[in-house]
């Protein structure tokens, strides 16, 4: 088994490795979209189906707004870059929810869900544009492929028959959930932050593509620590770094990010 595990380890850095455009950080992939998008789409629809969108017709097309406006930015980058066929396979889609949770996720292909709590954290337009382009940003790092590639690696196949199941198992959704909710293996926890970190500075880069302000990031994390009130979770046993990380982390990247925006940015 340890050797059928170290040949596959081999295979997947030798024929998988490629590079995250903009942050040109390397990452190992062999998931496809072919595989994993047609379950991420259904699986958006299990959960708009399952869930209440809001009723607020005027910050639900705000949502929205903000979405597709960072959207056609990325895809304008893409297509500008030689990423055309990737670009193809993206489905953009943004929901409001009616949940108190602050939080948002993007799936891979980029579908997002936006919660109404989150609204609370969010100053203004600019504000939703924060956390809208670090979701956009998992979706485009193709972050959900890296971590199914790495419960690959762990199971060694596991992945590839649930992935291959035409239906919506009980199965497939228990393996969804468990790619994209809390692990108690610290060792993948820190490997989120890897995400989450990238996720930043991806969606302040592709924010000013958009035209919004970047330096509302930085506020949306202040007031992200204010509303945690020091009941954060240590940092080594949290999925994402801590408010304190992000700040100190976004302020420093920011000319980074003007510089990077200006350079990698299509004219609206």
């Amino acid at each position: 088994m340890k050797k059928i595990t170290l040949c596959f380890i081999v295979f997947i850095t030798l024929y998988s490795c490629s590079t995250v455009p903009i942050t040109e950080r390397k990452r190992v992939n062999i998931v496809d979209d072919s595989q994993v998008l047609p379950v991420s789409f259904a699986q958006y629809d299990t959960f708009l189906k399952e869930n209440k969108l809001s009723d607020d017709k005027a910050k639900t097309k705000e949502i929205q707004e903000v979405g597709k406006r960072i959207a056609k930015s990325v895809d304008r980058f893409m297509r500008a870059n030689g990423m055309t066929e990737e670009a193809n396979n993206y489905q953009w889609e943004f929901n409001l929810v009616e949940d108190d949770q602050m939080n948002a996720w993007c799936l891979p292909g980029g579908k997002v869900v936006f919660f109404t709590g989150m609204l609370t954290i969010c100053n203004n337009t600019d504000g939703i544009a924060a956390v809208m382009g670090h979701e956009i940003a998992h979706a485009f790092a193709k972050h959900g492929q890296e971590r199914m590639t790495s419960a690959y690696g762990q199971q060694l196949g596991g992945i590839a028959v649930a992935m291959g199941t035409s239906g919506q198992s009980n199965e497939t959704r228990a393996l969804w959930n468990n790619i994209y909710g809390i692990s108690s293996q610290v060792g993948m926890l820190a490997y989120s932050r890897t995400h989450e970190t990238e996720a930043d500075k991806l969606g302040m880069v592709f924010m000013i593509m958009a035209g919004y302000d970047p330096e509302e990031s930085i506020e949306l994390w202040k007031k992200m620590k204010e509303s945690a009130k020091g009941n954060a979770p240590p940092e080594f046993l949290s999925t994402h770094p801590s408010n304190d990380t992000r700040i100190e982390n976004l302020i420093k990247y920011l000319p980074v990010a003007r510089m990077n925006a200006k350079q990698y940015g299509i004219e609206n």
